[in-house]
């Protein structure tokens, strides 16, 4: 637990909680990099309250009348219902069943944002909801999978092809952007929510592979010429390629090197879409994987961000739809 979120708690157990006398939820969580645990010195140069998110049922009106300042933070009490707190902050109604098409429509980083931090103290099921948002259902797990890799294998021989017409640039920024999409497998392979842009590389750290796995993709990074980016690329994919293996995600996938239209560029290839497919038993998301353009849930969600956006992504996963 993170340095801030403690003093989150202190806060709640000191002066919020002798203050409340209703049956209540109370909790740290949201947005904030002490929810996530990556506060540190800079953290503080704003939004660094001794904050709580008070839950209450509804029609119960809570209003603790608490101290402007703890362990000299400014204080903060926000009070909610939890059907309209998780309403509004991803597009989700506690008391429902979740679905195929809600779980392919949250954004990942406000499920984390959602099931980061810390409960101080659950009257009301605050926990039980979160635990349901935990993570993604094996099904569910599997076809956003073969999304990632299906974003990785099509892009390998473009590094190889840009830098082959003299575009050192731009095969670079292919490779980093590979580097990325496997970053990503990682973080799916690992069963882990993934944070947005500025904690992502911090969190890949703190994965379990991370410690390995960095220096693979960070030599692809460092790379000069678009021969060495290919071979450390090959590295890097078989590096993840083995993770796969090694977690039992599948059944075991062979690695093979290939060049794609007797080109000659060499990229390393192993049918992680087909073994994930085979596995797939949840009809509804059979259906998606078999309709859906692999690869376009993550793009098309993160032009509509917004929760109350999630009713068009919802409508484009429909059966109805063409």
């Amino acid at each position: 637990m993170g340095a801030a979120l403690e003093v989150c708690r202190r806060f709640y157990d000191v002066e919020v909680r002798p203050r409340v006398d209703a049956p209540h939820s109370a909790a740290l969580l949201g947005r904030g990099s002490e929810v996530l645990g990556y506060d540190d010195e800079m953290s503080t140069d704003h939004n660094c309250e001794a904050r709580v998110l008070l839950f209450v049922p509804d029609g119960v009106t809570v209003e603790p009348d608490v101290p402007e300042s703890f362990e000299g933070r400014p204080t903060l009490v926000e009070v909610h219902t939890m059907a309209a707190y998780f309403r509004t902050r991803i597009g989700f109604d506690p008391d429902a069943e979740l679905t195929v098409e809600d779980w392919l429509t949250f954004p990942e980083e406000v499920l984390l944002m959602m099931t980061a931090g810390d409960v101080f103290h659950d009257d009301l099921g605050l926990q039980g909801v979160r635990d349901r948002l935990a993570y993604y259902p094996d099904d569910v797990w599997r076809y956003l999978m073969i999304s990632a890799w299906w974003r990785v294998h099509p892009e390998m021989n473009l590094v190889g092809r840009a830098g082959h017409v003299g575009d050192e640039l731009g095969s670079s920024v292919i490779g980093a952007q590979l580097v990325h999409g496997l970053m990503r497998l990682c973080f799916l392979i690992e069963r882990r929510y993934a944070p947005y842009s500025k904690w992502f590389g911090t969190a890949f750290s703190r994965l379990p592979c991370g410690p390995a796995l960095t220096p693979v993709f960070q030599e692809v990074l460092r790379t000069s010429n678009w021969q060495e980016r290919e071979e450390a690329l090959v590295t890097a994919y078989r590096a993840v390629g083995d993770l796969h293996n090694a977690q039992r995600v599948t059944t075991p996938v062979e690695l093979r090197i290939e060049q794609m239209w007797g080109r000659p560029f060499r990229v390393l290839w192993g049918d992680f879409p087909e073994a994930l497919a085979a596995a797939i038993e949840d009809p509804e998301v059979r259906r998606i994987a078999e309709r859906w353009p692999v690869g376009g849930v993550d793009r098309v969600r993160e032009v509509l961000h917004r929760p109350a956006d999630r009713r068009h992504l919802l409508r484009l996963l429909g059966p109805d739809s063409t």
